[in-house]
């Protein structure tokens, strides 16, 4: 069965090599991580999810291996396998400050949404399981909780035939939450910069828009049939979700270029000193570099491809004014 991105490049005759290479080292690597970490001992209610580039399926030559200890239950802090016994197989294990590799409670980010509780770190975690994640061990445990998160998104304040507003809500804000720490971090100092930047300008617009397109087609769904259509769209790629929208809103030809430009910034990424490079970017050095005046141009022909599927065909604009700021 061919993926929505194949089916994209079949309608434009146009090739996404660079995504193709990914997803193949992506498909290898994981088979080769969900053998290897499924010999770890682990506790029955605990699973590896790998994050970012796994779960996009865009594994390249510098991905890190981002990843979550699932606990499906109650918070705690030692869990079986630990960290360090995860780390010990992975390439390029996270570091030790941020929101990857500790173990995290289904309770805690299913139900600590909004108000004080749901902290910054609590929202990117429920948010990156819900649209960039791809189990590495105990897939039961990973589907039970997608299917809970997504069952208190869907709760009674749902509308058939209307987006879900509280589940479109918090894909907006974990958006503009990133953008604003983009920010906080830049005055926090310039250390890689010039990478987050791009990273800004195109992966993290693809996780945004890969999360927001299928929460807007849920418009003409029951609330039934918005958790099964969900359920499928989120264990595909982000990128075959948009692929998906562009085939079905008739924008094949703006499909090609938001995708293409998608397709040639993962080339950037997958050459290392390239990537080395923009990594050492600050604000100011970043003015003088072709590497980074490339990689803003892809991400202005991405965000204008992605602009013409919901302001320029016939039903998403209708949608995106209706829910879209309001």
């Amino acid at each position: 069965m061919t993926t929505p991105l194949e089916q994209l490049a079949d309608a434009s005759g146009v090739d996404f090599p660079n995504l193709r290479k990914a997803r193949e080292l992506t498909r290898d690597g994981l088979a080769s991580r969900r053998e290897t970490l499924g010999n770890l001992e682990s506790d029955d209610d605990v699973a590896i999810v790998l994050m970012g580039s796994w779960g996009r399926a865009e594994v390249t030559s510098g991905s890190d291996d981002d990843f979550m200890l699932l606990i499906r239950g109650d918070e705690r802090t030692e869990v079986r396998p630990a960290r360090s016994d995860v780390e010990a197989i992975l390439d390029r294990p996270p570091g030790s400050q941020g929101i990857f590799g500790e173990p995290v409670s289904s309770t805690t980010i299913i139900e600590r949404i909004g108000l004080e509780a749901d902290s910054n770190t609590n929202l990117s975690r429920r948010m990156l399981l819900l649209l960039e994640s791809v189990h590495a061990t105990r897939q039961d445990i990973y589907d039970d909780v997608h299917a809970q998160l997504l069952d208190r998104y869907l709760d009674q304040s749902v509308k058939p035939q209307h987006p879900p507003r509280f589940l479109l809500n918090d894909v907006i804000r974990y958006w503009r939450t990133m953008c604003v720490d983009f920010a906080g971090k830049e005055r926090e100092g310039p250390e890689k910069w010039g990478l987050r930047n791009a990273k800004l300008r195109t992966a993290r617009k693809i996780l945004f828009a890969g999360g927001l397109l299928p929460v807007l087609e849920c418009e003409s769904r029951t609330k039934d049939e918005m958790a099964e259509f969900l359920a499928t769209q989120f264990r595909m790629p982000p990128v075959d979700r948009i692929a998906m929208s562009f085939i079905k809103h008739g924008a094949i030809d703006q499909g090609a270029r938001a995708l293409t430009a998608y397709d040639e910034f993962l080339a950037i990424l997958d050459d290392e000193d390239k990537r080395d490079h923009l990594n050492k970017l600050t604000r100011e050095t970043a003015k003088q570099s072709d590497v980074f005046g490339e990689a803003a141009r892809l991400g202005k022909e991405l965000e204008i491809g992605l602009l013409a599927l919901l302001f320029e065909t016939d039903d998403l604009p209708k949608l995106v004014r209706e829910y879209g700021v309001f």
